[in-house]
């Protein structure tokens, strides 16, 4: 059986364990489109032992925590594996914390956080397995979170 590989990167990240189909949500997130400079490598339902999921390669890239938080919000199994020198120093799943502050907007336009108000959107979190989350202030709960999440 032949099968397609993605090459090594020799330092960056790389984010597996994503839902199937969830990578280019990912990716825009990330805003990877925006630098050129760096390879990235996409691969979609890729068969595994869990079933199917996608993974996604950035070369010459380390996610920060606000990164790393906003693919929990769509991707709440992903893993986050860190390259050096081609070899994984670092590895660890993401995690949703309890709440969320500034990286989603409220679908409530008459919310205190929607307004001119140095008011920086808060969220708890409701599920963190399958990621729930509600307005601190108007306690509105957010569907379809990857379309709210602020890039």
């Amino acid at each position: 059986m032949k099968s397609l590989k993605i090459p090594l990167i020799k330092n960056g990240t790389v984010i597996d364990h994503i839902s199937a189909g969830n990578a280019v949500k990912v990716i825009y997130i990330l805003q990877v489109t925006q630098s050129l400079e760096s390879v990235v490598s996409v691969a979609m339902n890729v068969k595994g032992i869990l079933g199917k999921k996608d993974i996604l390669k950035i070369e010459n890239r380390e996610l920060a925590r606000r990164e790393v938080d906003k693919i929990a919000l769509i991707a709440p199994k992903a893993t986050i594996n860190i390259i050096r020198d081609y070899k994984v120093i670092k590895k660890h799943r993401v995690k949703l914390p309890d709440e969320i502050i500034g990286i989603a907007v409220c679908p409530n336009p008459t919310c205190i956080s929607n307004y001119k108000e140095p008011v920086e959107s808060r969220f708890i979190v409701i599920d963190k397995e399958i990621p729930r989350i509600k307005c601190y202030y108007c306690e509105r709960e957010l569907e379809e979170i990857a379309d709210k999440i602020i890039s």
